[in-house]
């Protein structure tokens, strides 16, 4: 029997996490969403959208080929770890990581079996045989009530926390209620809608979320663009310039000052291009207008697609 990756399933995001004896609770690692697939000696890794990344992380694909089974396909995360042995996310996107690591949190088929209709729990009992004792990691349950697992997670630095239901099933390609994701760190993935103009290429993005089919402004990004980054951005998002402003609710009445709105006035100043790159951008907070406060770009994601990213709920 053939084995064939799948889409993943995704968490639904929200605010706080939800309680109650059905639910279970893991960490939310800091990396590359990632299905890894075994088919007898043959080990292949996948993106989120079904991207082949085996080439990207050969050191990934020997810690699966040590699984002791003659076809599998495992759900997790590439995590890069730090000197420290710290989840690093910079580090995994520029390569400069210490140790690259594989967490696996699921597993989709089995030895000929397909699990897709397996409850959670007899998933996991299924994962622990498996990859116990190998090169790749077990995102195990957490212990503890929300409350404590949540300030360990912060504790430690850590994302956040992805709760799933025990019973729940999983499905290929759907943001389920059944897994939701709670961040304690103020970041998400914004859409590129234009930028301002620099000596060389530029100076800054003005990035937003979607809500429905509208790009709506999120504010304007400076801080953490090296020459190096500024110069790989604007490779990809010049030849997509477009002379009308694609997002909804510009321009806006707010001053044009750092971190704010842009103005009739701001708006001559900018180029505009179509919303196709994602970018991981941290800030200290929304303010009460909606807008980014002290925002930081992180990386480019070239595993989001444009019409996912909405705006994370506020905590």
């Amino acid at each position: 029997m053939t084995v064939r990756p799948v889409r993943p399933m995704l968490a639904t995001a929200a605010a706080k996490l939800p309680t109650g004896a059905e639910w279970s609770y893991e960490v939310k690692w800091d990396g590359y969403r990632t299905l890894a697939l075994k088919n007898g000696d043959r080990v292949s890794l996948w993106s989120r959208n079904l991207k082949d990344a085996t080439a990207q992380y050969p050191t990934v694909a020997r810690s699966v080929a040590s699984v002791p089974a003659e076809s599998a396909l495992l759900d997790g995360e590439i995590v890069a770890l730090d000197e420290q042995g710290r989840p690093s996310f910079q580090a995994l996107h520029h390569q400069a990581a210490h140790t690259l690591v594989y967490y696996a949190f699921d597993v989709l088929h089995l030895n000929g079996r397909e699990l897709l209709k397996t409850p959670l729990d007899q998933r996991r009992a299924l994962l622990s045989t498996i990859v116990n004792g190998t090169r790749v990691l077990n995102s195990d349950p957490l212990p503890g009530t929300p409350a404590q697992i949540e300030r360990a997670v912060r504790g430690l630095q850590l994302e956040g926390v992805v709760a799933k239901r025990r019973a729940s099933l999983y499905e290929p390609g759907r943001r389920s209620t059944s897994w939701i994701k709670v961040k304690f760190n103020r970041r998400q993935e914004f859409v590129i809608g234009g930028f301002k103009p620099g000596p060389e290429n530029l100076e800054s993005l003005v990035v937003g979320y979607f809500e429905g089919k509208n790009l709506l402004f999120a504010g304007r990004v400076r801080a953490g663009l090296t020459p190096h980054i500024r110069a790989e951005i604007f490779r990809r998002i010049a030849p997509d310039q477009i002379s009308r402003c694609p997002f909804a609710d510009l321009p806006s009445t707010k001053s044009g000052h750092w971190g704010e709105g842009v103005t009739a006035e701001d708006m001559t100043k900018l180029r505009w291009v179509k919303p196709r790159v994602v970018v991981d951008v941290s800030f200290v907070e929304w303010t009460r207008d909606g807008l980014l406060r002290h925002s930081e770009f992180v990386a480019i994601r070239d595993d989001k697609r444009p019409a996912d990213v909405h705006r994370d709920p506020d905590r």
